[in-house]
């Protein structure tokens, strides 16, 4: 993907958006017809698409989804597969079901690959006059009153009112302000991989409460799946070096068969999963949006729609022009994007100790089978994450 460099001298913006990952190119995107003139600046911008599968997969809510078609970033011929259906059990007989039919709803979410979803937003940026894709690594910031510059590798100076930091969870950006974290570190990592299936999954997600980790079948197009498999810390390592059949036997097994005999088509690789929380949000001429301000456990797969979501509410709330970096509308957006945060973090934290807790089998499996019963909760759920 072309990505321009900024020359030797200092070159003036009014928003410059760090990290040109899904969160922060969706972000460039949703300012892009807007009055601010935007620069979007990553390191490593993306290149051709690969034929092989991506082991990054992400499960979309139909909200984001429609949200990025409306701004030409969810393309019609993307590579992606639909959710219409979720069945979840536990380790002792719960059982829990979401259907998009049920719910009046054309499906539960999209499931597609991390690359092809950046490409799309990339090339909908792509020659658009009021953004610029710059391709450089950031060194320092000089903060200023009204305005911040950014110092790069190459000598290049960008000036902006409003800086974004959506350079992910370890963010430079945020280190550079001396924004301290919370962090839970949840003692495991997410081992994915994806695989052919010898069953058709028919759009269904699956996904298994069990006392070696918390495993989802997220469907791909054509008889595909990724999987995530929350692991324990001593498991990590044995469940990475198994051999691709071994493996692959290991998680048709875990998964009851469900889709018959799975082939790999990725390798294995593992991420540790922890849930953070910046201490601060905004600062004049300063946000975080997605994983630089929050990261959750992936037991409900929404951080990265909860990084959408941050997106939107900024992008509408700088649509009426003036100064984006003034401190109250940021502080305004930080207050409404917090208290979704906060719950979803209630909900993936209380998950995770419901089900890591051996004790407390009898109410994680009663919970999930009376939830299935309860229309209406359901109902609640499901409208959450469909945002």
């Amino acid at each position: 993907m072309r990505a321009d460099t900024v020359g030797q001298q200092q070159e003036n913006f009014d928003i410059v958006i760090v990290g040109g990952g899904l969160t922060g190119a969706a972000l460039a995107l949703a300012l892009a017809d807007g009055p601010h003139r935007v620069a979007l600046l990553e390191q490593h911008p993306p290149g051709p698409l690969a034929e092989t599968w991506d082991s990054r997969i992400y499960a979309f809510s139909p909200g984001n989804v429609d949200w990025l078609r409306g701004l030409g970033g969810w393309p019609a011929e993307l590579r992606a597969q639909a959710v219409y259906a979720m069945r979840i059990f536990g380790d002792a007989g719960g059982h829990l079901t979401y259907d998009a039919l049920d719910a009046g709803l054309p499906e539960l979410a999209w499931i597609a690959e991390n690359s092809h979803v950046v490409h799309a937003l990339w090339q909908a940026l792509a020659g658009h006059p009021q953004v610029r894709l710059i391709e450089g690594r950031p060194e320092a910031v000089i903060w200023g009153q009204s305005d911040h510059v950014l110092l790069l590798a190459d000598g290049s100076r960008m000036q902006a009112a409003l800086l974004v930091g959506a350079d992910g969870a370890n963010s430079w950006l945020r280190r550079q302000a001396g924004i301290e974290i919370d962090l839970d570190d949840y003692h495991q990592s997410g081992v994915v991989a994806n695989f052919e299936t010898e069953k058709a999954h028919r759009g269904i997600a699956w996904q298994w409460f069990r006392d070696d980790g918390v495993l989802a079948y997220l469907p791909l197009p054509g008889r595909r799946i990724s999987i995530v498999w929350s692991s324990r810390e001593d498991l990590v390592a044995g469940r990475v070096a198994m051999p691709s059949e071994a493996f692959a036997a290991a998680v048709t097994e875990a998964g009851g068969h469900a889709l018959g005999r799975l082939r790999m088509i990725t390798p294995q690789a593992a991420f540790p999963l922890k849930r953070r929380r910046a201490r601060e949000w905004v600062r004049p001429g300063l946000t975080l949006i997605g994983d630089a301000a929050h990261t959750v456990h992936p037991l409900a797969g929404q951080g990265v729609n909860l990084g959408f979501r941050d997106a939107r509410l900024l992008a509408a709330m700088l649509a009426a022009g003036g100064n984006p970096g003034e401190i109250g509308r940021l502080r305004a957006y930080a207050t409404r994007r917090q208290e979704d945060v906060a719950s979803m973090q209630w909900v993936t934290g209380g998950l995770k100790g419901l089900f890591n807790d051996a004790g407390l089998g009898w109410l994680r499996n009663t919970g999930l089978s009376l939830t299935d019963t309860q229309g209406w909760l359901k109902q609640a759920l499901m409208r959450h994450a469909v945002q």
